[in-house]
Formats: structure tokens, sequence, C-alpha cells
């Protein structure tokens, strides 16, 4: 294993500072003190749990200035998308402190004895929610705030009763020790113990996978890449125990848009997804990937479309998109624009950066069946880029959702009106993702109670969870039944031992 790894200047590649990755040894001190101190948080109550999430969020806060600065140096995202970042993350903090507060990971239900034979006749029996225990938490890459080290996966962890080890981003490694000092602050403030939130670091594979792997991590939550997420996933399956990974992975959020819709707003339509497509340099794991087109539905068709294709291509080429995360992601967004030409794509808008200059937007186009045939135009390309599928029916729109395979969104644009092929689109589109809109694009991802962020593979290793939003918690309980359970037991009302 490598045993140091370097912070780089997202803009210039210039080295930071070189950090020190964790060991074996560092890794199972972490999981050992994170099982410690899960024995005695999970009993602890909403109040309790609410005001280490409140002192996080205020603690952001007022490291705002430091943390923001190295954040930009990492990342180059910018101070007003990070700061804004920042904000995402203490409302997200204190949110989850609410729903700790109203009692919610305590819910039980309550059944009654009913006096008789079975089937209608039962024991006095309560559904409690547990906590699942050390949860492994990996930090993404392209939000440093919101879903890194004080990110949505740490707080739900938290909020459920469970202890948290983050395995920190070697993307913004100088940002993950600050954040992680903040919170190592505020866990004493509290008379806390140390154990209950720890991090391990390092670039090599090799740190994540013997995290997953500890005894003592009960559950995982990842974001990242499909390939990673799956190696993960796989580890965590065969472990001697498995446990639950809640992996978050890639995406390409198909947009349909109907020629209806596209005949009288197709101008101020390709405006907006231009900016969705070029926002944070593509960098979101919701970025419009493709966009589906259907060339028959109507007399028009094929022109309107064409129309929006040129009109896109124009919004696009105004896109002024900064540098991407790491000069990796940089190689694979251009591999991935690469691997379109050679499977047969059209190059609609392709200007080649300046040498040492930030990506330029690309916007590329294929048949229907070309997309269907070719896995190659099905992978997600991570950055400023999309692919516009030409479909001659709404049959073959669906086959394109098909291949496409499990998005974290879909997007319907003209399905105001009732009709069988606008109720086909949207139960196909209802199939394959975890979010369907209707108006707007998917870039941004609420933080609230019906939000769903995950959906079929790849998007996610588990499409009933969501790793966003208030039902995030429920990833990290487990319920357990008490049957004719003793009054002092029933009197904790939900709190575990």
């Amino acid at each position: 294993m490598s045993t140091s790894f370097s912070s780089c200047n997202a803009r210039t590649g210039e080295v930071l500072g070189t950090l020190t990755a964790s060991t074996p040894a560092d890794i199972d001190a972490v999981c050992t003190a994170a099982a410690a101190a899960f024995a005695l948080w999970q009993a602890g109550s909403g109040a309790q749990r609410a005001s280490l999430l409140r002192a996080l969020a205020a603690g952001l806060e007022a490291g705002r200035e430091t943390l923001v600065a190295m954040a930009d140096q990492e990342t180059a995202l910018g101070p007003v998308r990070l700061n804004g970042e920042l904000d995402r993350t203490a409302f997200q903090l204190r949110r989850f402190a609410d729903i700790a507060e109203r009692g919610v990971p305590f819910e039980y239900t309550d059944d009654p004895a009913v006096a008789g034979a079975p089937p209608a006749g039962h024991p006095a029996m309560q559904r409690w929610l547990l906590p699942l225990g050390p949860v492994a938490m990996y930090a993404a890459s392209n939000f440093p705030f919101a879903f890194s080290v004080l990110g949505g996966d740490t707080a739900a962890a938290l909020v459920a009763g469970c202890s948290v080890v983050i395995k920190a981003h070697p993307g913004h490694p100088q940002l993950s020790q600050q954040t992680y000092a903040l919170i190592r602050q505020v866990l004493a403030a509290q008379n806390l113990p140390a154990g209950l939130v720890g991090m391990v670091q390092g670039a090599s594979n090799e740190v994540g996978v013997q995290l997953v792997r500890h005894p003592a991590i009960a559950a995982a939550a990842f974001t990242g890449s499909t390939r990673g997420g799956a190696a993960l996933a796989a580890e965590a399956a065969a472990r001697p125990r498995p446990i639950p990974f809640y992996g978050e992975l890639g995406s390409i959020n198909p947009v349909i848009a109907l020629p209806a819709e596209l005949k009288t707003k197709g101008a101020d339509l390709a405006t907006t997804l231009a900016g969705s497509i070029a926002l944070g340099c593509g960098q979101f794991c919701t970025n419009p990937g493709v966009i589906v087109l259907l060339d028959a539905t109507q007399a028009d068709a094929k022109a309107v479309n064409d129309a929006f294709v040129q009109q896109l291509g124009l919004a696009l080429t105004g896109q002024n998109p900064h540098a991407m995360l790491t000069q990796g992601m940089r190689r694979n967004f251009d591999a991935g624009v690469a691997h379109w030409g050679e499977a047969g794509a059209a190059f609609v808008v392709h200007e080649l950066a300046a040498a040492g200059r930030p990506p330029r937007p690309v916007l590329a186009q294929v048949s229907a069946d070309a997309f269907i045939a070719k896995a190659a135009l099905r992978e997600e390309v991570f950055g400023p880029g999309s692919l516009v599928v030409r479909a001659a029916s709404v049959a073959q729109a669906l086959q394109v959702l098909q291949a496409a395979g499990g998005s974290l969104t879909v997007t319907v644009w003209g399905a105001q009106a009732e009709s069988a092929d606008v109720q086909a689109l949207v139960r196909g589109a209802m199939a394959i993702a975890g979010r369907v809109l209707f108006a707007g694009v998917p870039t941004g991802v609420a933080v609230t109670a019906a939000q769903q962020h995950g959906g079929p593979w790849p998007s996610s290793t588990r499409p009933e969870s969501t790793s966003v939003g208030d039902a995030a918690l429920a990833r990290f309980l487990r319920p357990v039944s008490l049957q004719d359970a003793p009054a002092w037991l029933l009197a904790r009302q939900g709190r575990p031992l």
C-alpha cells in the first residue's frame, strides 16, 4: 500500500502538500474505536443527537472562510458554488437534527395482543428500529461538503444512532483533514467519544477495501464511480458476515423532449439545458447526459428537433466550464468523448481546448438504433458533454430508456396533457429512474421529505434506498420485533438499549 499521497491545486496541478495514508493498523484502530463509541451512542436520546448535528453545522459555518478557500484550491469549483454547498450541508445537518428531535429514529409500531387462536389471535408485539452499527462512509469528489466528510451520509448515520468511519476522498484531502479537525473539536466540546466519527485516508484502493472488510463495520455508504462502487459492493457481499452496501454510482439521466414542447419553448429549453450540461463542468451525478428526441411523432417533428439541436449547440458554445476536479477526471472525460466518435456519433459541438485550459462543452448525436446497439454510447461520460439520441417513435424511445438502464433521473418535457403515448413514456421513465421530472433540469437535488436519490443499477446498488432526503436515515436502521416484552423495555418507547 502506498504510504503517501498528494493534495493538488485543481487548476494548475501544483502539489499543495503531501499526506500520509492510513495503514492497516490505523484502519483497525479507527474501526475498533467506532465500535466502542456505537455501544454508547445508539442508546442516546434524540435531543443528544440533534445537539451534535447542530453543533457540527455551526462549526462548518464558523470555519467558512478557511474551508471554502481550501476547497476552491483542491476542486476549482469556485467560491460561489462552494459557499452555496456549505450552506446546503449545514441545512442538511440541521434538518436531520430536527428529525432526531421529533423522535423519527425511535418510531415503533405497537400491535397489542388479540385474544383467541391464530391466525386472528396473536401475542402483544412491538416493531422497533435499531441502528446497524459502525458505518463506513466513502466521500465523493464532486461535492466536497455535501457528499463528503460532513455530508448527508454522515448526518443520516449519526441521527440513526450509528458511529461513522469516513474514507476521505483523495481529491480534496486537506479540506477533509480540516473538516475532520472541526468534528473532533465538536465531539470534545460535547463530551462525546472521539471514536464516534473516525476518518481514514489514502489514494490507494486498498484503504477503502480494508475498511469495508473490517469486522466492526456494519454497513457502507458510497458515492462515486460505477467501477469503484461495484468493487466495494462485491467486497461487502463477500465478507464472512455480509453487510449492506448503499452505493450511488453512475447515471446518464435521460431527458425526453416531445416535439410539441420544443416547438413552443425550444429556444428557452436549449438555454436551460446547456447551462445544466456545463454546470460544475458537468461533474454532477444528475448531469443530463442523454437527450432523446422523437422524430416521427408529428408531421414537422424532425424539423423541430433539428432546430432544437442547433439551438442547443449554440447555447453550449457560449458556456465556459471551469477546470475539472482532477487531471484524471479530465483524461477520462476526453477518453469518453473519443469513444463516442469511435462508436459513430456525429459531433455537433466539439471544440478542442487550448493546452492547459479547461475542457470545452461537447454535443454529439446518434440514431436510437446505434445507441441501443453500442454499449460505448450508453456509458456515463463525466463532464460537460451530452449525447442526442434520435428516436423514430415512442416505442423506440422506450427501447432507448431500457437500453440506458437504471438512472437517478429521467426528465420528460411535454407531458402536461394525458395521452396513451405520454402514459407510456412516463411509465417507461418510472421503470428505470428514482426521480422523474416534468419541468426544469435534473441538476439540483432538494433535501426534503419526498426526495428519492437512487435508482436501479447502475445508478445505485439498492434501488429501494435514497442517499438524499429525510428517508436517507432508513438505510442505517433495521427492524426488530419484540414479543410479549416486559414493561421496563416497552417504557423505552423505541429507544435502543
